[in-house]
């Protein structure tokens, strides 16, 4: 079985989705669905803006938004998606999953990750707070380190065996960091952000979140979502406002994603949108599973000559 798979907030890139935009009718049009649902001109803001302007909360999640919808949508110009069973995303790329699987029109999308942009980019100045990256280090022990030290600082992203993020106050963060590697981290690496995402100091932004979400029509979908707040799949749709919600200040439990879909079946990821990023931390949760991608007409090439999406 079959899984298509969204990359989060890191993996854009200047540049991202053009080859997807000048070659095929169909991502093109998801580009101008985007722009027209959020007046925001997505090719310019996926094509044009250079690295560091492009990293800024809001634009990066629209543009990972707008590219993984669209590689998903020249994906299924190509071949049968009715084999896909399953979507996921990793944070803001749980709603292209959403999206892909119909529980969101690509329009309310749209709109949800433009104010998800908004409310945790303006969060950093209201709620000041960081993130860094521990590797080499289990979770329990990790969180024993959070519990440890003075101040909010959580596990945020549990994304492989290894590979960890804490989140918090600044001050806090550099602490538990610091602690970490003092309990046999191999390294701490502080994060290019702009906020304490997936951590309690992301309350107050994501109950603005929550107005957003509950103005919108959530539908059953045609194929199972899994959650980052869960690692579960979501079969009652009138759970997603609360989830996404919940999300924002929650960890994205991700490699139990993974490892769910597997457990229920799922032996092919295909990652949609930007990079391979997904597909390098799948291949260290389970290494028999097979991944592939689509970011640009070569990779939609190289997945559909692979064989694996026949059903």
């Amino acid at each position: 079985m079959i899984a298509a798979v969204f990359p989060g907030q890191g993996s854009q890139k200047p540049g991202m989705g053009q080859q997807l935009f000048d070659t095929f009718p169909v991502a093109r049009g998801v580009f101008e669905q985007v722009a027209h649902a959020t007046s925001v001109d997505t090719a310019r803001l996926c094509f044009e803006l250079d690295e560091d302007t492009l990293r800024r909360t809001q634009n990066a999640q629209l543009a990972l938004y707008t590219c993984g919808v669209a590689a998903w949508a020249v994906l299924a110009a190509h071949c049968d998606v009715r084999s896909f069973v399953a979507v996921a995303g990793h944070s803001v790329g749980e709603y292209a999953a959403l999206a892909a699987a119909g529980v969101l029109s690509v329009e309310d999308a749209a709109r949800l990750v433009q104010e998800r942009g908004r409310v945790m980019d303006e969060s950093g100045e209201k709620y000041p707070g960081t993130m860094a990256a521990v590797i080499g280090m289990d979770r329990g022990t990790l969180e024993s380190v959070c519990a440890d030290t003075e101040g909010i600082v959580v596990v945020a992203n549990d994304n492989c065996p290894g590979q960890l993020v804490i989140s918090g106050e600044v001050e806090a963060v550099g602490l538990a960091g610091k602690l970490a590697s003092e309990r046999g981290a191999k390294r701490v690496l502080p994060l290019n952000v702009s906020g304490a995402f997936h951590s309690p100091l992301m309350e107050q932004p994501a109950l603005e979140m929550g107005l957003a979400l509950k103005r919108v029509t959530f539908e059953s979908g045609d194929r199972a979502v899994y959650c980052n707040v869960t690692s579960e799949k979501v079969t009652d749709p009138s759970e997603w406002p609360a989830l996404l919600e919940r999300q924002l200040r929650s960890p994205v439990r991700w490699a139990e994603s993974v490892e769910h879909m597997r457990v229920d079946g799922i032996t092919t990821f295909v990652e949609c949108g930007v990079g391979e990023v997904l597909s390098g931390l799948i291949r260290r949760i389970d290494k028999e599973a097979v991944c592939l991608k689509v970011y640009d007409q070569v990779s939609l090439q190289a997945t559909l000559a692979s064989g694996a999406l026949a059903a």
